[in-house]
């Protein structure tokens, strides 16, 4: 089955001396890798090794055989040329960490076109926006309503956030309850867009400090996630 659809790349892999494994989000078919065979080794292919920058938006076109792990592509063009994303240090560090947490949160081979639509919208935001500093941080936030397990935000005027169990609650009830600065933070976030996002002022501290509080909320809703090691990049980066 021949299939064209809209695809972002999620990570990237040098397969033997001159092979590259991509992985995709696509909007047809959810999570999709391929082999390029050779691509590292002609000067065809390599000129072609820029297409797959991370998270870079792409059309793609190939022969999809369901049971095959790994496909082939036929056909790859920019669907959206970038301005910024990947030549600014501080927009691409961002860019590295945010593609290794999709690599490691996004498993399912099945279409979501909202998730889709929230990663292209929010990408070229950030391509074209230079008040930035805090955007992971709602990224994420915002991610996991398309996960599973956004925050229940019913009784948010309680003045505790269970995060095992994803909701405000009025005592503290254990170790995962938070409250205070990082609770106050939380609720400033759950009640904000992309475009007021500068509005937030914070130091880079507060701002380390709450990127944790959410890489732990990931890693208890999902059992296989784990730490992005470009965590201490970006920290040093921001710092």
């Amino acid at each position: 089955m021949i299939v064209t659809t809209d695809a972002i790349v999620i990570s990237k892999l040098k397969y033997r001396d001159n092979d590259l494994i991509v992985r995709c989000y696509t909007k047809q078919l959810g999570i999709v890798s391929f082999l390029l065979y050779g691509v590292l080794k002609s000067k065809k292919g390599k000129s072609k090794i820029a297409y797959f920058q991370l998270l870079s938006q792409l059309q793609i076109s190939f022969n999809y055989k369901e049971n095959k792990g790994l496909q082939s592509l036929q056909d790859v063009r920019v669907a959206h040329v970038y301005t910024s994303l990947h030549t600014q240090v501080l927009k691409s560090s961002i860019v590295m960490f945010l593609a290794e947490v999709l690599a490691a949160a996004l498993k399912e081979e099945e279409p979501n076109p909202a998730l889709y639509s929230f990663l292209e919208n929010t990408l070229m935001w950030l391509d074209v926006h230079e008040q930035f500093a805090n955007f992971h941080l709602l990224f994420l936030l915002k991610l996991t309503k398309y996960l599973g397990f956004y925050p229940d935000v019913s009784q948010i005027d309680d003045p505790y956030f269970n995060l095992m169990e994803g909701h405000f609650e009025p005592q503290e009830t254990g170790k995962y309850s938070i409250s205070g600065e990082q609770l106050n933070l939380l609720k400033t976030l759950l009640d904000i867009s992309f475009e007021n996002l500068p509005d937030i002022k914070i130091n880079a501290k507060q701002r380390q400090n709450f990127l944790n509080l959410i890489l732990l909320y990931f890693e208890l809703h999902l059992g296989s996630f784990k730490t992005p090691k470009s965590l201490e990049i970006l920290n040093q980066v921001f710092h």
